[in-house]
């Protein structure tokens, strides 16, 4: 092999080592960050230039769409006044559930071969636990099914929910009457009895937070008053002998014993048939008498 040949692997590194290194690297010590609510949130980047010493900067966050957050060397309004940067690091103060999302720092190095280089931070805002919306009926029917609901749409993770009966937990086994989904926050009652009857609460919490809860509440449980009950005993029997009845009728129907054609009787006038035409008159010739005839 000619020494041209050999020196031809080694130029095509160089030119390569030379485009790689002429280019803006930009990084994130910290690509995912989470703190809690109301604390400051420091979003890292990182970048390092070969050529341009006064690269452009610009931090933007992805949600339905992008908006930028530090652009032309000043904050955007909604950022204006409580957050600041060190270099290419980003520090947002006093942090709220609207801020979590995904967040972009992008340097732009005009004079380096590549131009342009990104990082990418998540910040996620934890929430505590705040009080649920609870709803329990004041009072309730005996064998009828109950759901009591309860929600916090506010805590971040979301929150776990457990319900209270007179002050006690509420635990599912192979006897109870009722389900708990915890992560719903849903207390069902397939049919309702006496012993159902107290103040129930319902207590949400997550792994930030102290637990909070709502207000207890009173349900009642009532039986059927005995009007309603007569009411409803003698719909059921009206009902009963309507559809027998129709089954009577129609098995009836069905045999041929209620045809009309055997327990009606025809309507209809009778008329006598009509005697018929009388004989057509032939026409009679008159004869003269012209001899006598003696027996």
């Amino acid at each position: 092999m000619t020494p041209p040949m050999r020196m031809l692997p080694l130029l095509l590194v160089t030119l390569l080592h030379s485009h790689a290194s002429d280019s803006v690297t930009v990084s994130s010590s910290r690509p995912r960050v989470e703190v809690h609510e109301h604390s400051d949130a420091m979003l890292s980047c990182e970048f390092r230039t070969e050529k341009d010493p006064n690269p452009r900067i610009e931090w933007k966050k992805k949600g339905k769409g992008v908006t930028f957050v530090f652009f032309n060397h000043k904050f955007t309004d909604s950022y204006a006044g409580r957050a600041d940067m060190d270099g290419a690091t980003l520090t947002i103060h006093a942090v709220t559930q609207t801020d979590s999302g995904e967040y972009r720092c992008e340097v732009t190095a005009s004079e380096d071969h590549v131009t342009l280089g990104e990082a990418t931070v998540t910040l996620n805002v934890l929430v505590p636990p705040h009080v649920p919306a609870c709803e329990v009926p004041s009072s309730v029917f005996v064998g009828s099914g109950l759901e009591l609901l309860c929600k916090d749409k506010l805590s971040v993770p979301p929150a776990t929910y457990r319900w209270y009966k007179d002050n006690k937990a509420l635990t599912v086994t192979a006897g109870t009457p009722y389900n708990v989904d915890t992560h719903k926050g849903t207390l069902k009652f397939q049919g309702v009895s006496k012993t159902d009857a107290g103040m129930y609460r319902c207590e949400s919490s997550n792994s930030v937070g102290a637990p909070k809860s709502c207000v207890a509440q009173q349900l009642k449980v009532i039986e059927y008053p005995l009007n309603t009950t007569v009411l409803i005993a003698g719909a059921a029997a009206l009902v009963t002998l309507v559809l027998l009845c129709c089954v009577c009728v129609c098995v009836c129907r069905r045999r041929g014993c209620c045809s009309k054609d055997r327990n009606t009787k025809s309507t209809r006038s009778y008329y006598p048939p009509s005697p018929p035409p009388p004989p057509p008159i032939r026409n009679i010739k008159h004869y003269k008498q012209t001899n006598s005839f003696m027996i």
